[in-house]
């Protein structure tokens, strides 16, 4: 426990762990239909009880589709509610140690993935928040995709066996961003050939540039890309569509064969994360219902974010050997 939490935040926080603890002890004893249920009832009853995230998600759609009439907005945002409360659900199934279906891939999306894989270079999957992204991860598993996820440690180290269960019966290997040895185990993970998969669709306290997504000015994480251009890995883009199927693209990516000056490193970087921002932001606008726009993801010029100043994790800026 966090010794800087006020005593009305450790009450709180002390109802949320004893709340998590009942709810993982009951999940196997409830029928996954319930289940289901339950995560769509709350979908569809979020956006009616949670005033502030219905303006956030509203305003957020009001900045990416400016002309979208305003009962429309409101229409797509409780749709999205409705999708994530659908998402909810299933992963409560798999918490419960019930497997979920495993997402079939579209077109020659496995070929494609496989390839990058075959060539031994590492490969850096990207990915986003978008549809069932849980889901996406342990179909990656399911396919013999040996998948290592980079992840957000609890705020809370007591509920860090919420995150064991949700990954757990998938098989997705985990590197916790900033724990002691996080870095060299990323960079091993890339320089060994294997699969390293780092979402970036939403605002973050890792070290972060300027670039547009979804046509707006948007602080983005810019360690994928160092990654890719420091280690030389294949980039891969994996997200699931509004059909359910895993939707693969690899990016060309010339310049991470060439030397460059710091300040060029830098430059390369930047135009590689505005390259993924675009892929992600189509991806988006091709199923715009299934992105979470109740996140804090633009920052008003007037206002800055809450996230507060950027800080730089051991992971956005990879050694030079390991």
């Amino acid at each position: 426990m966090s010794a800087s939490w006020t005593r009305r935040q450790r009450w709180k926080n002390d109802v949320i762990h004893a709340f998590a603890v009942a709810l993982f002890a009951l999940l196997p004893r409830v029928p996954a239909s319930l289940l289901r249920r339950l995560g769509q009832g709350l979908g569809w009853l979020a956006p009616r009880l949670l005033g502030h995230q219905r303006r956030l998600a509203e305003g957020n759609l009001g900045l990416v589709f400016p002309r979208m009439p305003s009962a429309e907005r409101t229409a797509l945002a409780r749709a999205a509610f409705r999708r994530l409360g659908g998402y909810l659900g299933d992963a409560l199934v798999a918490a419960s140690g019930r497997v979920l279906p495993v997402l079939r891939f579209a077109g020659d999306g496995a070929q494609v993935l496989r390839a990058a894989i075959d060539e031994g270079r590492g490969v850096l999957l990207v990915s986003a928040h978008l549809g069932p992204w849980e889901q996406v991860a342990s179909s990656l598993v399911a396919h013999g995709v040996p998948l290592v996820s980079v992840t957000r440690g609890a705020y809370d180290p007591r509920l860090e066996f919420v995150y064991r269960r949700l990954r757990g019966p998938s098989g997705v290997a985990a590197i916790e961003r900033g724990a002691p040895g996080s870095t060299a185990r990323i960079v091993r993970t890339l320089r060994g050939g294997g699969v390293l998969g780092a979402p970036m669709d939403l605002a973050s306290r890792a070290r972060s540039v300027d670039a547009l997504f979804l046509g707006r000015p948007a602080r983005t994480v810019v360690g994928p890309a160092r990654l890719a251009l420091a280690t030389g890995a294949a980039i891969v883009v994996v997200t699931a569509d509004r059909d359910g199927r895993l939707v693969v693209e690899r990016l060309p990516q010339d310049e991470a064969n060439g030397a460059f000056s710091a300040a060029e490193r830098d430059r390369v970087a930047r135009a590689l994360t505005q390259r993924l921002n675009d892929v992600i932001g189509q991806r988006i606008l091709a199923f715009p219902e299934g992105w979470v726009w109740m996140h804090e993801r633009f920052a008003e010029p007037s206002r800055p974010s809450r996230l507060g100043a950027s800080t730089q994790p051991a992971w956005s800026s990879p050694p030079a050997s390991t």
